[in-house]
């Protein structure tokens, strides 16, 4: 089966559209959180999103804090700001998908969670000690996450203390071997100072896996948030990829 691997939207319509376009045919998509926040677009995401064909969906933070499961103090003061404008845009058909998605879910060889296997909606994995913990926490060959915006792998053998980790370089089939943690990137904000939306492909019977990057109007969604007068660092770090 082909599956459409993403995170992290973050309410970037214009991005989520060009991974769309770009990937081509696929048997099921698998979202691993934030539909929304940070961006201008957080009903039209929530839609296109949802509507999919054989979705699989799981709860991200930013979600959770938009339906009042984590305290918005939680977040520093700009993310806050736009996790309340969010909540009033919302329309309640896309409140109610979000209240549907789950923390953590397991198809065949594959975790699914939005932060970490221990701590589904809110752990960053960013460090080898981090992920050594994690892989504790799961039973699967294979880990999906997202959170960190980070493209990046996480593999751990019978013989190692720690897992090696490493980003995944762009536009390349990488072969998954048990066990590893690995993390697409964000579609909506990437942080690796690559502006390009990022997202992957991925084969459950061979077990490959294609991290891809493509280009997006980045400048048309930077206007669509001025014009919302949302924050002006969310704006900008659009350019740059951080």
């Amino acid at each position: 089966m082909r599956v459409l691997v993403f995170s992290d939207v973050h309410a970037n319509l214009t991005a989520l559209e060009r991974i769309l376009a770009d990937a081509g045919t696929y048997d099921a998509v698998w979202c691993l959180g934030d539909v929304i926040g940070y961006g201008p677009d957080p009903n039209e995401c929530v839609e296109c999103i949802r509507h999919l064909p054989n979705l699989t969906c799981i709860l991200g933070n930013h979600d959770a804090a938009v339906l009042g499961l984590i305290e918005v103090e939680a977040f520093n003061h700009e993310a806050r700001w736009v996790i309340q404008w969010t909540q009033q845009q919302l329309t309640e058909a896309n409140l109610s998908f979000l209240r549907s998605l789950p923390e953590r879910l397991v198809i065949g060889d594959v975790t699914l969670v939005h932060g970490s296997p221990r701590q589904p909606v809110w752990e960053y994995l960013l460090d080898a000690q981090t992920a050594r913990h994690n892989f504790d926490f799961f039973d699967t060959p294979f880990c999906f996450v997202g959170h960190t915006h980070l493209p990046i792998l996480f593999h751990l053998n019978e013989l190692e203390t720690y897992p090696v980790g490493g980003y995944l370089p762009p536009n390349q089939v990488i072969q998954l071997t048990p066990r590893e943690i690995v993390n697409p990137g964000s579609v909506g904000q990437p942080r690796d100072r690559d502006p390009r939306a990022a997202y992957a492909i991925y084969d459950t019977e061979t077990h490959h896996f294609e991290h891809r990057r493509v280009e997006y109007d980045v400048a048309a969604v930077q206007d669509r948030m001025r014009l919302a007068r949302l924050p002006q660092r969310h704006i900008q770090r659009l350019s740059v990829g951080w």
